[in-house]
């Protein structure tokens, strides 16, 4: 019996040794590592967010690389007697054997951070988002009440409110905004972006033929608010200031730094911090809704961690988060962490270089 034993663990091991662990890693590593980077991109916008509302510079790290190295090393040994061992007398033949393994596996994943920082990365950071942006945000489905209060300072010379500069939007500006969200729900708005082999690429904004009698309706509203024909059709969208031209529509957007300061303006933060000057004036703990414009991200406070938030960062003494049941603060947060991204902040140079010994 003790023979048999000896002889099936050494194949058993042997196997071990020659399988790989490498593809098996990859259903839950992926997750995983996609799941930590992605909550401490939340945490790492919160937090950001939270320090301009103290006057603190914001910090950006991002992950350039993520590497996974793991190794499975294995050691067997074994011997095997037999015959008689009493050297005077023919006695029974026996037998004796042994074995032993050994074996050590490692995980040492690597992660590289690379800083965002320098002249280009702070130009990028404080440009306006270009107008076709706000046209891919609307076109790929995002209601306009959501996008345009956070990308738009004004369009065609209409005032959108400020937060940090406690200023109400334009009446005119709160129903722009509405009808084009009604027009995008009913279809009856589309886009379009040329892309010209010399010069910008520019955006389009059309009315199809429609005969129904909301949607021409519709159309006279807003080509009569952004002073525009009546019967236009396609209409040209730029950067800058109203021109007053009948056929364009004039964008003065927000940069990211703009859009980070107003919801700064938007964090409630104890009031002693206001009147002490420590904050920036803005919303205050127990105030739960902006006075003054664009969609909601109520970022709470509080002296301990929450339970259960969406996102949440200590900053100071306290804890700052987004509530999980608050969907309407997690739709504008997602907004605002995807603008990051289309908007090119993120002036990357090249990432280190990292060199994984192989293991003979």
């Amino acid at each position: 019996m003790r023979r048999k034993l000896v002889l099936a663990v050494v194949p058993a091991l042997a196997m071990t040794a020659c399988s790989s662990i490498g593809p098996g890693t990859v259903s839950h590593d992926r997750l995983d590592y996609a799941s930590s980077i992605g909550n401490s991109w939340k945490e790492q916008t919160l937090l950001n967010i939270v320090k301009l509302r103290y006057a603190d510079m914001p910090i950006f790290l991002e992950v350039a690389q993520v590497i996974a190295g793991y190794q499975l090393q294995s050691t067997l040994g074994g011997s095997f007697t037999g015959g008689n061992f009493n050297a005077a007398s023919i006695g029974q033949f026996t037998t004796s054997g042994t074995a032993t393994a050994s074996g050590t596996f490692t995980d040492r994943p690597t992660v590289v951070y690379s800083p965002l920082t320098g002249v280009d990365f702070l130009k990028r950071l404080m440009t306006p988002i270009p107008p076709s942006s706000v046209m891919f945000m609307l076109q790929a489905g995002y209601s306009a009440q959501r996008v345009m209060p956070i990308m738009l300072d004004s369009v065609n010379g209409i005032s959108n409110g400020s937060n940090r500069r406690q200023r109400a939007a334009d009446p005119r500006f709160a129903r722009l905004v509405q009808l084009v969200a009604e027009a995008q729900q009913a279809g009856t708005i589309k886009i379009k972006i040329e892309r010209p082999k010399q010069g910008e690429e520019t955006s389009v904004l059309l009315f199809p033929p429609n005969k129904d009698l909301a949607a021409l309706n519709r159309r006279q509203e807003i080509t009569k608010l952004l002073g525009l024909r009546s019967d236009a059709t396609e209409l040209k969208v730029n950067y800058g200031s109203y021109s007053g031209k009948s056929d364009e529509i004039d964008l003065d957007t927000r940069s990211m730094l703009e859009i980070m300061l107003e919801f700064a303006a938007a964090v409630q933060v104890p009031e002693e911090d206001v009147t002490e000057g420590r904050a920036a004036l803005g919303v205050v703990s127990g105030q739960d809704k902006t006075p003054w414009s664009g969609p909601p991200m109520r970022v709470r406070v509080g002296d301990n961690a929450p339970k259960n938030a969406f996102v949440a960062v200590p900053y100071g003494r306290r804890w700052y988060w987004i509530a999980d049941t608050d969907i309407e603060s997690k739709s504008t947060f997602a907004v605002v962490m995807l603008l990051f991204s289309i908007a090119e902040t993120g002036t990357k140079g090249a990432a280190p270089v990292v060199t994984i010994p192989a293991n003979q």
